[in-house]
Formats: structure tokens, sequence, C-alpha cells
């Protein structure tokens, strides 16, 4: 997949930003559309169908979180990459917004470089072929790795796309145990810097779904 065929869509009530990210982005090759607030993002994303979704959380009407939870509701955008790109530190928020379905979280000030080499890792895997087996059945959990459907004990849970590639690396490997590096290294790549906290919301969510 050619990067100009790998669509993305920014959400921010902040026009500069806005302008920033849809620079950078088509700098890089990639077809970028833009939306000032939630409402308007939700109603662009059902037409554009974009690949990836960034979006801020403090935003009127519909905030971030909000907006994504929306979007997960949609059957066509349950396994679109979503990135949170937002001034709130705050481990709640950050907590909210991978409950909602977040799939990264990405603090402001806007580091280019970084956002880019996020983005592209994105676009890697979207564009990758994994020719190996599609089903994963371990125990009770079954995962399709060409639909994104996880199963446990026969009923299907959603899963946002980070959530469903670690557990997809646990369930090709049950009997191995894994260092942060490790899973670091294969789900976000090697150059992207992820705190130990992500890590462990993630694990935390997974096994909170599976039973564990």
């Amino acid at each position: 997949m050619p990067k100009s065929d790998f669509k993305i869509l920014a959400i921010d009530d902040e026009k500069d930003i806005l302008l920033l990210l849809k620079y950078n982005l088509e700098s890089e090759g990639y077809i970028v559309k833009t939306a000032s607030s939630g409402k308007e993002g939700l109603d662009i994303a059902s037409k554009y169908n974009p690949d990836l979704i960034l979006i801020d959380i403090m935003m009127p009407e519909i905030d971030g979180i909000e907006t994504c939870r929306k979007l997960r509701e949609i059957e066509k955008f349950q396994s679109t990459f979503i990135l949170f790109l937002t001034a709130r530190v705050e481990e709640y928020s950050e907590v909210a917004a991978f409950d909602a379905g977040g799939d990264d979280y990405i603090t402001k000030p806007i580091k280019p470089r970084a956002l880019l080499s996020r983005i592209n890792s994105f676009y890697k895997r979207k564009s990758s072929v994994d020719n190996s087996k599609n089903v994963i059945e371990v125990e009770n959990l079954l995962i399709d790795k060409d639909s994104y459907v996880v199963k446990v004990d026969g009923n299907e849970v959603f899963f946002p796309k980070k959530e469903f590639e670690i557990l997809k690396k646990f369930l090709k490997n049950p009997s191995k145990l894994f260092s942060r590096d490790e899973i670091l290294n294969d789900i976000w790549g090697a150059d992207m810097y992820v705190g130990d906290r992500t890590i462990d919301v993630h694990i935390k969510r997974i096994r909170s779904k599976i039973g564990y």
C-alpha cells in the first residue's frame, strides 16, 4: 500500500495544530483530512473511511473520548487505528482513552518527527501481509487475525488494535514469558518511546477481558 492510499483524519479544535499536522503528514506522502470538532470528525469519518484517526481530548460539544467511543460502536471503525493527541497528562485521562478504544496516547506539545515515526509504524503494520495461520485457538480463547475478532468462551469481545496485537503475540507463544522491551519493540517499534505504565494498562485490560 503506497502512503497516498493510507488515509488519515485529524480531529482537533485548534486550527494551528490541524495545519501543523496536515503539513507534516502530507509532506510524508499521506492523504489527510481535518475536522475541528468531534461531531464534524464523525461526519467526515463516515464518508472518508480513514485508516488512522488522530483525536484531541479537549473539544467542545463532543470531547475526544466520546468521539472515539462513538467511532468504535460503528463496525467499520472497530479495527481503525485511533491515536489520541492531547495536552492531558493525567493517568485517568490516558486510562479513559484506552477504555474508549484508543490504540495510542501521545501528549502535546507535538514533536513532528516522533509523531511521524509512530504513524509510519502503523502504516507499515497496515501494509504488511501476514501469511501465517489466520485463526489462533488456545483453551477458551480464539482470535481471527484477518477480522480482528476475539472470542472468549465463544462470546465475541472487543479489543482495540494494540490490545489485539499484544494478545496475538501471547497466544502465538503461550508458554513464553515476554519482557516489556520485547513487547515494546514488537508492538510499538524500537524507535518509539512508550512508558511502562502504558504497557501495564494494556495488560491489565487484556487480563480483565479474558478472565485471567
